[in-house]
């Protein structure tokens, strides 16, 4: 991943939209520090990051019931 200062992609804007429509990512920094503030990315690799991933918490926790374990309608719906 490239990384860019903000005036020089405000610069070269058309420039890092090419590279970006080529696949690549830019990273762009920010301040005295150069700390980096954002990262453009192609639409397909950022709509492909938007999927919820299911069975995150698979295998790490247990529920256990008691085999006498009853609730009635009413204690369910907390009346």
């Amino acid at each position: 991943m490239k990384t860019i200062p903000l005036a020089e992609a405000k610069t070269h804007f058309s420039a890092v939209m090419k590279d970006v429509e080529q696949g690549h990512e830019v990273a762009i920094s920010y301040g005295k520090k150069r700390k980096t503030v954002a990262v453009i990315v192609p639409y397909e690799a950022w709509k492909k990051t938007k999927k919820r991933q299911l069975g995150t918490l698979k295998d790490r926790g247990t529920v256990l019931f008691s085999a006498d374990y009853a609730m009635s309608d009413g204690e369910l719906l907390g009346l």
